[in-house]
């Protein structure tokens, strides 16, 4: 008989009355789980909020503990088996969890209640899912001490408390980017360090298996992940292997310079044999797409003298006063495309300079533009690189500049599907003879071109880069799949028919999706909307609607946030259609795509009024015909 959950012999089971026999409505819990879909939906999504005010006080009681028994002796303890190592072991101890498993969990309560206050107050107020705690502590553990802590962790709380989704890469990104920009010295030091500590290693392993590893800078990383990927794909689809099986192999073809090939065995399969290093030196080149701004790319600036707010501020103050966000331009935000790296570099002993590329878009440069978004600052023309803390509310506002201020603050950059990179890295990524850099406009107010011109219902390079760069993800909630790697989406169906009733080619009306979740969309029965935020000129809301009714936001933090001169670039409208040719007769969608299109404008419509009830105001109608 197991003793776990007793204090001692005969005592009642710690806790106190056992969960199950609780009185269930008392803490809000349906009764019974005889619901109906809708039902059993809110009750997920209740208890997904009592579940963080749950983690909360299971870190307030270990870090309680560690009050109680660690913070008096932590000075000097000195022993092998020290004050923290024997907290840990009576936590794991009562929960039957390993040592590690104790001390994580006491990292992340003492973490949170000294370096992360305001993001600990997220969890317990059910704005912060539980799953992403262990993601804000490790990206923001070098900030530990530091004169700026409290600004990241007003930052981050700030942009926590926004409406809208959240997926573990975009708030491992949103920690990167508070972290990067506050103390540009420390971080290109950290990375010099990790640059001398890159190594390769092999590791023997189970069954007759074997793991082969390297560490390397991220686009390094990347382009052996993408050549790899390129030769793996050259496949049929009756092959057995998976896609983790045919990419190891295709490792290996590389680095032997062997043949690689599909195993069906079908003697008219045109896969059977792969010259690997004809694939590598054949395929287009590979593009890594690296979007910053200009500024970041000059370096670091004194904080003292560019007192420029960043999104989430500057997002608060534009809700409050919607007015004083003019639609003005500064200097070009641009994108460093680093390409053109050797394939000796991916490559073990191949001594070619050709390059390849598992790019199937044009679209090859990202740009965005500064915007002078605060009026209350007189120098507010300057881009994100010198912002300054955020604040959720006034009180927090107020409590973050008292901060000390760091010397030098910084930009940042974004690589497509690794994340945020430091100015630094930029710096050294710009420096490559082979990178190519390009404003994505031009520096003036003529509209960019929103479709090719052959085509109203392609995007145009611009427009393409653009919305990957606004996304960077998957803009499903939850989804981190990079929006590089995905589909254009029309939000609104494209009438290939009629295009000018709706549902066209434009910033506003393409969203990035990975491809599940687009033909989740296509085929399946939920609804998505976006339109643009009547208060943040250039931005848009985003709703999706699951079958039943109930209405999830779109991401709550996307390239404007890091990259706010994006909602500054204006693109022009799509070109007028041509009539079509004589003799032949434009024919109706089907009577079931026809059912569901309308359906799904009726449902974008209640969703803007309901949204309109909760203070988020939609755009207001006009006269034209409902989109298709």
């Amino acid at each position: 008989m197991s003793d776990r959950g007793v204090g001692a012999a005969g005592a009642a089971q710690v806790g106190g009355v056992p969960w199950p026999v609780r009185d269930h409505a008392a803490v809000g819990l349906p009764a019974s789980f005889d619901l109906p879909v809708g039902g059993h939906l809110d009750a997920l999504a209740d208890l997904a909020a009592g579940a963080g005010y749950l983690e909360w006080r299971r870190y307030r009681h270990a870090a309680a503990l560690h009050t109680e028994l660690v913070v008096p002796e932590e000075d000097y303890d000195e022993r092998a088996v020290d004050a923290y190592a024997q907290c840990a072991a009576r936590i794991a101890t009562t929960l039957s969890v390993s040592q590690y498993v104790a001390e994580r969990l006491l990292d992340n309560a003492v973490a949170l209640r000294d370096r992360l206050p305001r993001v600990f107050e997220c969890l317990r107020d059910g704005v912060v899912s539980p799953d992403f705690i262990r993601t804000i502590v490790s990206r923001t553990e070098l900030i530990h001490g530091r004169p700026y802590q409290g600004l990241v962790d007003a930052d981050i709380a700030a942009a926590l408390r926004k409406p809208g989704s959240w997926s573990t890469a975009r708030v491992r990104d949103l920690c990167d980017q508070m972290v990067y920009r506050r103390d540009p010295d420390a971080v290109r030091e950290r990375r010099d360090e990790a640059m001398k500590g890159r190594c390769f290693f092999t590791e023997a392993g189970l069954d007759g298996m074997g793991t082969v590893g390297a560490t390397m800078s991220a686009e390094r990383a990347a382009i052996v992940a993408r050549v790899v990927e390129r030769l793996a794909a050259k496949v049929c689809k009756h092959d057995s292997r998976t896609k983790g099986a045919r990419a190891s192999d295709a490792l290996f073809a590389l680095v032997k310079h062997a043949p690689f090939g599909c195993d069906c065995g079908r003697p008219e399969c045109a896969f059977a044999v792969v010259d690997a290093d004809e694939v590598a030196a054949t395929a287009a080149r590979i593009v890594i797409h690296v979007v910053t701004d200009t500024t970041t790319l000059t370096g670091p600036v004194p904080a003292t003298t560019t007192p420029a707010k960043n999104a989430a501020e500057a997002a608060t103050e534009s809700a409050a006063q919607p007015t004083t966000h003019p639609r003005t331009r500064d200097a070009d935000t641009t994108s460093t495309t680093a390409e053109g790296v050797l394939v000796e570099e991916v490559v073990v002993e191949q001594g070619t300079a050709d390059t390849v590329t598992v790019e199937e878009t044009a679209a090859d440069i990202v740009a965005a533009e500064a915007v002078s978004a605060n009026a209350v600052v007189a120098e507010a023309a300057t881009d994100e690189v010198a912002a300054e803390a955020a604040a959720a509310t006034d009180q927090i506002a107020v409590e973050a500049s008292a901060e000390p201020e760091p010397e030098l603050v910084d930009g940042v950059g974004f690589v497509a599907g690794l994340g945020i990179i430091s100015g630094a890295h930029v710096r050294d990524l710009a420096k490559d003879p082979d990178a190519v850099i390009r404003p994505l406009g031009d520096g003036t107010d003529t509209p960019l071109p929103a479709t090719q011109p052959a085509d109203p219902y392609r995007p145009s390079a611009a427009l393409d880069a653009y919305v990957r760069a606004r996304d960077r993800y998957c803009t499903w909630p939850g989804c981190s799949k990079p929006a590089w790697d995905g589909d254009l989406d029309h939000i609104t169906e494209y009438d290939h028919t009629h295009p000018e009733r709706g549902g066209q080619t434009s910033a506003t009306g393409l969203g990035a999706k990975c491809r599940f979740h687009h033909l989740l969309k296509t085929f399946g029965d939920f609804v998505d909307d976006q339109y643009p935020d009547p208060d943040y000129p250039g931005r848009i809301i985003r709703t999706f609607t699951i079958p039943g009714g109930r209405t999830v936001l779109g991401p709550a933090y996307t390239g404007f946030d890091t990259h706010p001169g994006l909602d500054m670039i204006v693109f022009g409208d799509p070109p007028a259609t041509r009539p079509p040719s004589p003799g032949i007769e434009p024919t109706r969608p089907a009577p079931r795509t026809e059912q569901k299109h309308a359906r799904r404008r009726q449902e974008r419509n209640r969703n803007r009024l309901r949204n309109n009830l909760n203070g988020v105001r939609p755009p207001e109608p006009d006269d034209a015909p409902p989109p298709y």
